[in-house]
């Protein structure tokens, strides 16, 4: 696995990063992250576990992310907020605003990105960071920030999304997945944080 400088917060080193992991998309209808499979980690070894996603999609749509807290299935209860913000290309409007349409009340399915384009120029890219999921006296929290663009006249977006796993058993897997259509391109890597 492969090492990379430390993150800096605020200033200060908060640790390394070890790649873990990178999945490359072709046309995929999800990509998933298990613990113990395919040479993934992610369990105590790390506290903090970091995905970073660069996608493109074949169907314009919504990203959705699923946690599996053993089992076979990615149905771990969450709930979550969004706060998004927008501009057009041509600055003619923006807004910031509180997304209520991507927030969770005790689901399975976590928005993660409203709405990804299709067309050659429109991807998108995610940063979540998952803490320390192999807890199994609380529940587990995540932080997700976004930067996507679906259209030529829309602009750019952005979202950060903050929420909990609730439930108190070790989450051992994460899966991404397209509300409809597929992954078609880009990248999807999970990191440890030392």
């Amino acid at each position: 696995m492969a090492n990379y400088n430390a993150i800096k917060y605020n200033g200060f080193s908060k640790g390394a990063l070890t790649l873990i992991k990178t999945l490359t998309a072709d046309e995929d209808a999800n990509l998933s992250f298990v613990d113990g499979t395919s040479s993934v980690v992610l369990d105590s070894t790390y506290k903090e576990y970091i995905f970073i996603l660069n996608i493109h999609v074949q169907t314009e749509g919504q990203l959705n992310m699923f946690f599996r807290d053993g089992g076979t299935d990615f149905d771990a209860v969450c709930t979550t907020s969004n706060f998004s913000a927008y501009n057009t290309e041509d600055n003619s409007n923006a807004s910031l605003y509180n997304e209520t349409s991507m927030d969770v009340a005790q689901g399975s399915t976590v928005p993660l990105v409203r709405n990804i384009g299709n067309v050659a120029d429109a991807s998108a890219a995610v940063i979540i960071h998952l803490f320390n999921p192999s807890s199994t006296t609380f529940v587990k929290h995540f932080l997700a920030t976004d930067a996507y663009s679906y259209g030529s006249s829309y602009g750019s977006f952005s979202d950060r999304k903050g929420g909990y796993i609730n439930t108190t058993t070790a989450i051992d897997g994460v899966k991404f997945q397209m509300a409809s259509g597929n992954i078609d391109a880009g990248t999807i890597q999970l990191f440890g944080l030392a």
